[in-house]
């Protein structure tokens, strides 16, 4: 007799990456989504301050938070380690670097990095996110974004919303990209890091992105979805670059994004543990070792499992530390004077405030370089 477990999720993905009407690209974005396992991720990046190290704030970032995942794969793979919290000690590991950075090379100071990395387990979809770059998901023709926007551009929609901005005004104010929260090597004032997974569906479509792909309108993305969704992955990022550049935006912010499609997840046949005796059988059989040993192993298994007496459910292991994390609505950073380096594997991601108090918004303008 067998048991009947889903193995591995479908992924078709594909990633793509432009300057836009830059000089240099800022956007650092890596996917690992192996076929035949249930369990992959994407880690994007977008960097800030231009000429101050932006490109390096991002690529810090990135590959802090993809190794540290990677480390994992193993644990995430076999459901023994809290996503959420792994996705949370990520960022605050990934902040102390870019504090180490700066603290190492001053010319830098003023430099940080947007943070998304999403994981895909099963049927459940984590995400940690800091800043302003968007996880859509598409679903029956909807496009809705899950991760919170840390930037002034909720407040402006909301202002308009209410009646207090002209909805054109509001369309083109100069701050709707100047972030509120950001991995700059200071306190991180905001962190959307949920504790319940989204749950997907085989034909779900997910873009994780910088927000250069939002030049596009949202209903000009769930457009082009809408008619590429039955296309491979990697025809649906040249539609979305196609969009891009039909734009002609000399302004054009740099744009990277990874679509990940969901696939139905396959059905394998599995042994049974109590198979597992005649599977060391046949192993020992094939490479040649004598009957008689495998009879003794095959005893010793036997006698192990008869004698066996139910134990208490073990703790999980390689679980990280949770976090508790306090979203800070008003609070501003401010690069007046030195940050403070962000210790090495903090519990949390709050910390004293280096700049007390006093600060301004990190602002971004899509007018000029980052």
């Amino acid at each position: 007799m067998v048991n009947v477990l889903n193995k591995a999720v479908r992924f078709d993905v594909a990633t793509a990456a432009i300057k836009g009407g830059r000089d240099y690209q800022e956007d650092s974005l890596i996917a690992n989504f192996p076929q035949g396992q249930e369990t992959g991720f994407a880690v994007l990046a977008d960097g800030m301050g231009g000429h101050l190290s932006g490109d390096v704030a991002s690529a810090i970032v990135m590959s802090e938070v993809f190794g540290d995942i990677k480390r994992k794969e193993m644990s995430l793979d076999k459901q023994i380690t809290d996503v959420s919290a792994l996705l949370c000690s990520t960022a605050a590991a990934a902040n102390a670097c870019v504090a180490q950075y700066i603290d190492e090379t001053p010319d830098s100071y003023g430099m940080g990095a947007t943070l998304l990395a999403c994981v895909i387990r099963g049927d459940d979809l984590y995400w940690v996110s800091v800043g302003d770059s968007p996880l859509f998901l598409f679903r029956d023709g909807e496009l809705r974004q899950l991760n919170q926007d840390h930037s002034m551009a909720p407040q402006i929609d909301m202002m308009v919303k209410v009646g207090a901005m002209d909805p054109e005004v509001g369309r083109n104010h100069p701050d709707r990209n100047t972030l509120t929260s950001a991995i700059a090597g200071v306190e991180i004032a905001k962190i959307d890091c949920p504790d319940t997974p989204t749950t997907i569906l085989p034909g779900d479509i997910i873009l994780v992105a910088s927000d250069g792909l939002q030049f596009l309108s949202n209903d000009a993305i769930a457009d082009i979805l809408q008619k590429t969704q039955d296309a491979r992955s990697a025809d649906i990022t040249e539609a979305l670059l196609s969009a891009i550049n039909d734009l002609a935006d000399p302004e054009q912010d740099n744009a990277a994004f990874s679509v990940i499609k969901l696939g139905a997840r396959d059905q394998v046949n599995m042994p049974k543990p109590a198979d597992a005796t005649s599977a060391l059988v046949q192993l020992r059989a094939d490479l040649g070792h004598s009957p008689a040993a495998a009879t003794e192993n095959e005893e010793e298994i036997a006698a192990d499992t008869v004698t066996e007496e139910p134990t208490e459910a073990r703790e999980p292991i390689d679980i990280p530390t949770k976090r508790v994390i306090r979203l800070v609505t008003s609070q501003a950073l401010s690069f007046d004077r030195p940050a403070v380096a962000a210790k090495e594997g903090a519990a949390s991601a709050e910390k004293t405030n280096p700049q007390g108090g006093h600060g301004s918004w990190y602002r971004r303008q899509r007018s000029s370089n980052d």
